[in-house]
This record gives C-alpha cells, structure tokens and sequence, in this order.
C-alpha cells in the first residue's frame, strides 16, 4: 500500500519512524457527468475570475478569504514556519480506556507501518504495551495543513490511528429528541429483548453492499446492449401510518425467528415452557339461603293474616256492644210490659242477628259460619227467660 505521510511516533523518548497508509477504501460506484443530448463528457476547468483564463495546478496557491471578501495569500512557507511539533510527529499524549473515546468523534482511519528495521523494536515494544494496558493512545498530529486527534489501538499485530474530530466539533444533540412526553410500557420493553435476543449477533464480514451490486448489474446488462433490470416492486414502507407497536413487535419477533430457520413446532414448544401467572379470580356472590326464602314468604303469609284478621276483630267487637245493649233494655224493662219487651227484645236480636249476617258477608267464607253461630248465641244470651208461674 502507498503511504500517504512519512513522520514518527513520538513516545516519550522514544521515537518510532512510522509510515501512515490509509487502512480504507471506498467501493462505490462512481459516474461522470455527460451532455444527455449528445452524450459528451462534462469536465470542470478552473478559470481565474479577472482575466477569464484557465489555469494550471502549479499556478494555483492558498488564500483566505476575509469577512469583508478581501483574499489574504498564504503560502507553504508561511505554514512551514509555524511552531507546528507535530507537523512530522504523531505525539502521544495520554492513555486512556477505550470507552472513553466517543465514537461521534471517530474519523478516518490509517495504519501506521514501521519504517525501516531500525523502528521494529519500538513499533513492537509499543504495540504490546498497548495490548497489556487494555487501552488506546491519544495522540495529536498534523496533516493536509491542520493540526488533528488521533487514537492508537492495535488491530491484529499492527498499530491502527483513528483520525478523531476535536470536542468543539460534535454538535449537541438540541431539539433532536422527541419534544412529547412519551411512556414506554414493560410489555413493549419485553417484546424489544425478545426481539433483540431473536436477532442475535451477526458477523460483520458477512455483511455486503446489496445497493452497489445492483448497480453493477445494471450497469453489466446495459453494457451488453439491454435495456437493463426491470424495475423492482416498491415496497411498503407504512411510513405516515400509526402503527400498533405491540403488533409490530410481535410480528417482527415472528419474522426474524423464520429467518433464522426456527420451526413452527420450536415456537410453540417455546410456549409451553413459558409459565403465565393467572390473577386470582373474584368470588361469585352467593345467593341467600334456601331458609331465609322460606322466612321472607312466612312473614308475607302472616302480614296479610293480619291484615284480614283486623275486620274481623271490629265486627266481633261491634256484636259484642250489640248484645250488652240488647241486655241493658231487658233489665230497665217492668214485669208488668213483658210481652211489649218480648218483642223489642226479639227485634233486637233479630237485628243483631242481621248486623251479624252483614258482617259475616265481609269476612271470608271460612269464618263466615263460627261468627254466625257466636252471634246466634250473643242474641240467645241477650233474650229473658220466661219465668214460671
């Protein structure tokens, strides 16, 4: 690989001639620009703005452009003579965990090769210090005209440098987290690790640029004179769609157990294993006992007894006052009237006898004939006895 920087790592005392290769590549496909009508390549000339001429790269220099538009020149020279210690020096600072390095700060990445057998030792001493430590080297350089952070780790048996972006560099994250108060239910967390553990790891060699090897496809059936791929069926995204989340987590758990080749019958052994708590349930209200119905009726039976047997006691009374006026007349009635007396007497009872009867109508039949008979008797009472001579 062709180094793009030659200096040495600075560490401590100890100096290590290294050579920085870039440890990436990008594997995108690129396109040039063309005129559609004709299809003639389209390139960029870099013309000077005064006098409209183009210009070569050795004609070309540095400038900054102050706030007021006016070009200040800077040349090589002049950044060469800054106080710079790390314009060819990779100068390590701290060691720290690799934990505290934030990925967000993580740029481009190099390897640093040992230059020369001279710079084996130190590159090895150095390589498993930081194997043992368990940690990263922080370190500032310089490159393409400014000063950088790097981080040193070892990566297989060579030392790698991360390009890091300076703290003042990694926005806040302000007005990016959702503004609504929004409440996460156990459920849903449940289903997000059942879904997580169905996933699993993946190994990232495995992975590969699905979208660039369609466009190399295309690009292949076109070359061969064809009208290339046919367009593929858009795919429902439900993007703008409100979602039920426990459904989509649910489904998705579904999904990526049948990617994983896992069976219908393995699922549903899943299930059984899986123990659900059942809430107690609530006790059904009893109905009232068999005897409390009997009572309720029983009081019913004597409440309306009582309200037929309450007439009944009035007309019995009302006889009764009947009678003890029928003998009060017999006992003011003279010896001398007893045949005139006889007969009030009887027409007394025979009243009596009809206020009994009218009474009895009101009763009820079964009581009709005992009331008869006492009052009968009332009226036989009440009628003087002949005396003999």
């Amino acid at each position: 690989m062709r180094s793009i920087w030659n200096g040495a790592i600075s560490f401590g005392l100890v100096s290590i001639p290294i050579k920085l290769v870039n440890a990436t590549e990008s594997r995108s496909v690129s396109f040039r620009q063309i005129h559609t009508e004709d299809g003639g390549r389209i390139r960029y000339r870099k013309v000077c703005e005064l006098d409209g001429e183009e210009v070569s790269q050795a004609e070309i220099g540095k400038a900054y452009e102050d706030a007021d538009g006016t070009m200040i020149p800077i040349t090589d020279e002049d950044l060469a003579a800054l106080p710079l210690p790390t314009a060819k020096t990779i100068e390590i600072v701290a060691f720290v965990p690799a934990g505290e390095i934030d990925p967000l700060q993580m740029d481009a990445a190099y390897y640093l090769s040992a230059n020369g057998v001279p710079a084996a030792k130190p590159y090895t001493l150095l390589r498993e210090a930081l194997k043992r430590s368990d940690k990263v080297a922080v370190a500032k350089y310089a490159l393409r005209g400014r000063e950088r952070l790097g981080m040193l780790r070892v990566v297989d048996d060579v030392i790698a440098m991360h390009g890091l972006l300076w703290p003042d560099e990694i926005r806040a994250p302000e007005g990016v987290a959702p503004e609504a108060p929004v409440s996460v239910r156990e459920a849903e967390l449940d289903l997000a690790d059942a879904l997580m553990a169905t996933l699993g790891e993946v190994d990232i060699s495995t992975l590969h640029d699905d979208y660039r090897e369609a466009v190399e496809e295309m690009i292949a059936a076109k070359a061969e004179g064809g009208e290339g791929l046919a367009p593929a069926a858009p795919e429902e995204t439900g993007g703008g769609k409100v979602i039920d989340l426990m459904a989509a987590l649910e489904s998705s758990v579904r999904a990526a157990k049948e990617a994983r080749g896992e069976t219908a019958g393995e699922e549903a052994a899943g299930a059984e294993a899986e123990v659900t708590e059942l809430k107690p349930r609530r006790k059904a209200a009893r109905a009232p006992a068999a005897p409390k119905e009997t009572g309720a009726k029983k009081s019913t039976a004597r409440t309306a007894a009582k309200k037929t047997a309450e007439p009944a006691r009035k007309s019995t009374a009302k006889t009764a006052k009947s009678a003890s006026t029928a003998r009060s007349s017999a006992k003011s009635t003279s010896a001398t009237k007893s045949t005139a007396k006889t007969a009030k007497t009887a027409r007394t009872a025979k009243s009596a006898q009809s206020a009994g009867a009218a009474s009895a109508k009101k009763q009820p039949a079964g009581k009709q004939a005992a009331k008869a008979t006492k009052t009968a008797k009332a009226a036989k009472k009440a009628a003087p006895r002949k005396r003999s001579a």
